[in-house]
């Protein structure tokens, strides 16, 4: 999920703006950005085929069948969104879901979740009328290349906001908010594919608000749903960053704090990926370009490390998006601009369980600030990123 950002933050990042740049074009270090998995030629590292969306339209939402080869999409098409599945061994479109695609009439891919079912968000909008009503499309399996059925939210007026990141084992949670009720914050633990609901947790709206960012993992062999934000919205000198345990059967919750390194701390938890098995959880935050490692279990941290060729002020070259590969345990963290060619170019940092450095992807043709979270398939190791080309194409790569 994506944290909104405040006028006092916005204010903030202004400031040191100036700095970070001079800071983070003095700490290139190349050697940083050789990976030792490529020197050793363990795997294959680097990027693959590309995938274009239909008609060139601007891509709105992704995943990908992490047990197949299949994966989903929304994108502009025939004036409104569209949904097309796709293949991932060829990068080509299967099929487009048009029916009922127009200005009014739009589709966003939430997740895959376990056994290749997708949730779309469908918002149409009545004419004459500003709002969207919003319903929830599944397609169990996406190979169905159709909307097979829907879910219900047990609450009216929903937008799903984020997944947390499992495709193993069910049932799975969603972050949203209460339209209707001052935006107020809900986890909902859920199995998409049955339309069943487990349990709905209503979150206290002075913690878990937008503001704040809160970032949604999943501990799933503790029954646990995972929340890491910023108590403050991110304010520069601010508090340290809250990692939030929340029992999926009970609802209740408790919490400890992260890191808060750096001479202006810590700013805005930016991504969040959790191990559903080991409890690993990595964080990345964005005032001091760190990426940060906790056991969930244990409520300690393991490390907090430095983006390559950053320095803890590199606020332009701070991470984001965060994605868990649980087989190979490893987490991949999207960098907006890489700091070690100095470029506009992006980058993929991939750390394994312990923070340790493994390896870096680069040449993706730049990323958006607050780009979505890669989707992965550990078991080709390959992935998918947003690419910064019009947003209308996705990058294959390998880890």
């Amino acid at each position: 999920m994506t944290s909104r950002f405040g006028a006092q933050k916005r204010a903030n990042g202004a400031n040191l703006r100036s700095l970070t740049v001079s800071l983070a074009a003095s700490a290139v270090v190349a050697a940083l950005c050789v990976s030792e998995a490529q020197a050793a030629g363990r795997h294959q590292v680097g990027l693959g085929l590309v995938l274009t969306a239909p008609g060139n339209g601007q891509i709105f939402g992704f995943d990908v069948d992490q047990n197949g080869t299949d994966g989903v999409i929304s994108s502009l098409y025939a004036g409104g969104v569209a949904v097309s599945t796709f293949d991932q061994t060829t990068a080509t479109i299967t099929d487009t879901l048009s029916k009922n695609v127009g200005p009014d009439n739009e589709y966003v891919v939430d997740a895959i979740f376990p056994g290749d079912v997708a949730l779309v968000t469908r918002e149409v909008t009545p004419k004459g009328q500003l709002y969207a009503k919003r319903t929830y499309e599944v397609m169990n399996p996406v190979t169905a290349n159709k909307f097979t059925g829907t879910w219900t939210p047990p609450i009216k007026d929903l937008s799903v906001l984020g997944v947390a990141e499992n495709q193993a084992t069910s049932p799975s949670v969603v972050f949203a908010i209460e339209l209707k009720k001052q935006d107020n914050p809900v986890l909902i633990v859920s199995d998409i594919a049955t339309n069943t609901i487990d349990k709905v947790i209503h979150l206290d709206p002075n913690l878990f608000g937008l503001d704040d960012g809160p970032q949604l993992g999943q501990f799933a062999a503790a029954n646990e749903a995972v929340i890491a934000l910023s108590p403050d919205a991110g304010a520069v000198g601010g508090n340290a960053p809250l990692n939030v345990l929340i029992d999926q059967t009970t609802g209740k919750s408790t919490q400890f704090s992260g890191y808060n390194s750096g001479p202006f701390h810590a700013g805005d938890v930016t991504g969040l990926a959790v191990d559903p098995n080991t409890g690993i959880a990595a964080t990345a935050t964005e005032l001091n370009a760190q990426v940060e490692f906790y056991d969930l279990a244990k409520q300690k941290g393991i490390a907090d490390v430095q983006l390559p060729c950053t320095s803890d002020t590199s606020q332009l070259n701070s991470g984001s998006g965060i994605a868990v590969d649980p087989v190979n345990k490893l987490f991949l963290v999207t960098e907006t601009y890489d700091a070690c060619s100095g470029g506009t170019d992006g980058v993929i940092v991939v750390y394994d369980e312990s923070g340790n450095l493994v390896e870096t992807i680069t040449g993706f043709p730049g990323f958006a600030i607050g780009e979505p979270t890669p989707a992965i398939n550990p078991a080709t190791r390959t992935g998918w990123a947003l690419s910064g080309k019009g947003f209308s194409q996705l990058q294959q790569f390998s880890y």
